[in-house]
């Protein structure tokens, strides 16, 4: 059978059916998808030594004959022990493998055998004492579940798994790196078959190595020099791809025509003037750069960052003012009900002397707002109003973007917190925010993106290419600075006690856990041998041992144990997404006005909700959530003139997570934070795949400010050149991959 790169993976008669559903779980479709399926990392098996030259700690390959087999298994531990001995003309040394007992039928007496791993001391036992006198098992050393294969030791060695740098691939259930590194040395010659799409002045101007070659360095490295050619060529195809789309999706924007909205100095300087708050120098700055973009014939396409707090809905407002006054209407979509409901309610307020209908419609309510007069509408009644033009400012979730929604004449598109909607809706918003525009058939709305999780400059300018940024770095003015601590298992009574007392001076507190409720596999994970100790009215269990994790904490359980014995005295209430739509907002609205002294909640509340009088921003399992979503937690409280304080309650004992968190200590604000996240974290746990649609950029390097201006150089370059891309065909079908596999179109 001749295979290509394009051979499916079900048609391939040499991989099973299991194994084919394991690679298609890994998103292994086809040989190609094998062959891009990068190494995570490497193991360095490439010194080969002699048994007899051998020392402690060192990770070597040493080849040999087994000599001997053995095969226990410990009834008590439930474990099975595989040990072989292994000779060479210098001497002889034992490897040992628990549970996996196959392995003495894989190497039986006889056969030569390469081992790869870490050479460890341990006491001399009696068998390999009498079996192999003199050599190294009497000086007490081993080899700990080594990496292993046969060899022929009459002909030049093949190594695949041993004595070499040794590819360690992502890897699930049943499918290990070992059979992925078997697939491919099988499938290697398919390789020759992947044209080189990228133009040769390209490869030559940035110094790249050819892809065939980039390919074969990554999955059969000769040495570490020769992986970084790899890496940095692929990191190049991987990135250039992404510009290109980017820029080419800002070219195709700027065709566009979008209607022109003259900046009304009269009304706004009014509206700033009437604010009971004084603008940053960041909002004022922003603001004049989303009305230069609305005077513009052309459709703007701007992010709006801020670090949480920074006043982006203020500067959202400002341009929804000047539309809506100019007779336009502004759609605002928010990615959940609690945050649109917050919208509406902080709009009204800014709005009330100006004579513009407001409209909330999520899945379950709608409202209309004039002057300050509110009345539920049907959503009948609201499609009507907004298809006949009355309503000026629209706000809503994703039931903006459904298809029995029709504007009249939509001037401004804003979006909050666009990296939360799915793939498939932010495609929707792109084509709705062309085909709403019923009274104005030849224009498209302005679009304003918002998001309150800072993005650092490498990914902004990767992830962000065809957008126009405006910042927002520093805080309103009387902003105190929030007080963290990382608090362990032992000082969980301390910080209760100080919850109490905050919460008797009339503050509120948040409350943060990572699960809804506790199911099975977290009843499992709980399940580990831990000292409970209680304290002395027996009323708040914690842990004494902190070398052990603590329960994961669940918001329906901790509600009820936080309500029955740690403050009975105080009125809690919990918050997450299984509760219906109409219990949320009553949470929500109860907790606002002061009924609800503690919230229990999931990341529900991780942007947007302000709550001025909440103090205490308390998160449980810390270490379990990424530091700019902390951050993001953290900005809940801190919002009016009192003192506030978040405490990050963990029991990992692990460094890692402890100095994870201690960035968040040191950092000055979420920008800093953002960039510490992605080095520690890398680009698809820093966002999420799921969330980006985007392949997994596995080798761009986002933390490479100087290669991502190079590679948006080049794809500025051939874009300027050839707007088209006629004279590429292979970077034009690249491009068209690209495209169907982020389901933008």
């Amino acid at each position: 059978m001749i295979l290509s790169p394009l051979t499916p993976i079900s048609n391939i008669p040499r991989i099973s059916l299991a194994y084919q559903k394991r690679l298609i779980k890994l998103g292994v479709k086809t040989l190609r998808d094998l062959f891009y399926h990068f190494p995570h990392r490497y193991d360095d098996f490439s010194q080969i030594k002699s048994i007899g030259e051998l020392k402690e700690n060192e990770v070597v390959t040493i080849q040999g004959k087994v000599t001997k087999i053995k095969n226990v298994h410990i009834w008590k531990r439930k474990m099975n022990i595989t040990e072989i001995y292994v000779e060479d003309e210098t001497g002889g040394i034992k490897a040992t493998w628990f549970n996996q007992p196959y392995i003495a039928n894989s190497l039986p007496e006889g056969t030569w055998v390469s081992l790869s791993g870490k050479v460890n001391p341990t006491k001399p036992t009696k068998v390999g004492a009498k079996l192999l006198s003199g050599t190294n098992i009497n000086k007490g050393l081993y080899l700990s579940n080594p990496s292993y294969e046969k060899i022929n030791k009459d002909e030049p060695l093949a190594l695949r798994h041993t004595g070499c740098l040794v590819p360690v691939y992502p890897e699930t259930t049943g499918l290990s790196s070992r059979y992925l590194r078997y697939l491919m040395q099988l499938f290697s010659p398919a390789l020759d078959q992947i044209p080189d799409w990228l133009p040769e002045e390209i490869k030559a101007s940035q110094h790249l190595i050819d892809l065939n070659q980039a390919l074969n360095q990554i999955h059969f490295p000769a040495s570490d020099k020769t992986i970084n050619q790899a890496k940095r060529r692929l990191a190049f195809d991987e990135l250039f791809i992404i510009q290109l789309y980017a820029l080419w999706q800002k070219i195709k924007w700027q065709k566009e025509k979008a209607v022109k909205i003259p900046f009304d100095e009269k009304l706004i300087k009014e509206f700033v003037h009437n604010l009971p708050f004084k603008l940053t120098d960041g909002q004022r700055q922003s603001a004049w750069e989303i009305f230069q973009d609305l005077n513009q014939g052309q459709p703007m396409n701007r992010l709006l960052e801020g670090d949480v707090g920074s006043g982006k809905t203020i500067v959202a407002a400002l341009a929804a003012l000047q539309v809506a006054s100019g007779g336009f209407q502004v759609a605002f979509m928010a990615p959940t009900e609690v945050l649109a409901i917050q919208h509406f309610k902080s709009v009204l307020s800014l709005f009330k002397k100006y004579d513009l209908s407001i409209g909330l419609m999520t899945n379950s309510e709608g409202q209309i707002s004039r002057k300050g007069k509110s009345s539920k509408q049907t959503k009948k009644q609201l499609l009507d109003k907004i298809k006949g033009g009355q309503l000026k400012v629209v706000i809503g979730t994703h039931s903006l973007i459904q298809k029995t929604v029709s504007f009249n004449n939509l001037a401004l598109v804003i979006v909050d917190e666009q990296h939360r909607f799915g793939v498939q809706q932010r495609a929707a918003l792109q084509k709705s925010t062309i085909n709403l525009c019923d009274g104005l058939p030849s224009s498209v709305p302005h679009l304003l993106s918002m998001t309150a999780t800072p993005i650092p400059r490498t990914l902004a300018l990767t992830l962000y290419g065809d957008l126009d940024l405006s910042l927002l770095k520093e805080l309103p003015r009387g902003r105190q600075q929030i007080i963290t601590k990382i608090v362990g298992a032992k000082d969980r009574l301390a910080a209760y006690e100080f919850i109490r007392q905050q919460a008797k001076q009339g503050r509120q507190v948040f409350v943060i856990c990572p699960r809804i409720e506790i199911n099975e596999d977290a009843k499992k994970e709980n399940a580990l041998p831990r000292k409970q100790v209680w304290s002395k009215n027996n009323s708040s269990p914690f842990f004494e041992n902190a070398n052990v994790l603590d329960e994961i904490k669940a918001v329906k359980q901790e509600a009820e144990k936080l309500t029955n014995k740690i403050f009975p005295e105080f009125k809690i209430a919990a918050l997450h997404s299984k509760l219906k739509p109409i219990e949320k907002n009553k949470t929500m609205a109860d907790f606002k006005s002061g009924k609800i002294n503690i919230l229990v909640s999931t990341s529900v509340v991780e942007v947007g909700v302000d709550i001025p009088n909440a103090t205490v921003m308390m998160i449980e399992g810390a270490e379990r959530f990424g530091l700019a979503q902390i951050h993001q937690f953290r900005g809940r409280v801190g919002r009016s003139e009192h003192q506030s304080y978040c405490f990050l309650l963990t029991t990992s004992p692990g460094q890692e997570s402890n100095q994870r968190l201690r960035a968040i200590l040191k950092a000055k604000n979420g920008f800093e934070l953002a960039e510490h996240d992605l080095r520690l974290r890398g680009p698809g746990q820093f966002y999420g795949s799921k969330q980006w649609g985007l392949p997994d950029l596995s080798m761009a390097s986002l933390t490479d400010v100087e290669l991502i201006k190079q590679v948006r150089s080049e794809a500025s370059n051939i874009l300027q050149k050839d707007p088209t891309l006629k004279d590429y065909p292979l970077i034009k079908e690249n491009l068209r991959q690209f495209k169907e596999k982020i389901h933008f179109e």
